[in-house]
């Protein structure tokens, strides 16, 4: 595998460091915080490839109304 150098802040470093998780090196840290996969935007790509569906958009937006209107309740475990 090629490997290349990148010069980063020492802030930039220590952000990427927070991130690391045991076990886990620099690269694994960029590939999993980079990746778009169980990420909203991934799945909104998705959709935009879709034909227009009419169904849906009403179905989104009822979910939606109905996330709105929910209420949170504090639970003690």
């Amino acid at each position: 595998m090629a490997h290349k150098t990148i010069t980063i802040s020492e802030e930039a470093y220590n952000a990427l460091a927070a991130k690391k998780e045991e076990h886990e090196s620099f690269t694994d840290v960029i590939l999993r915080v980079t990746s778009d996969r169980g990420k909203a935007s991934s799945l909104l790509k998705l959709i935009e490839s879709w034909p227009p569906d009419e169904e849906l958009a009403r179905n989104v937006e009822a979910a939606m109304k109905r996330t709105r209107k929910a209420k949170l309740t504090r639970v003690s475990l």
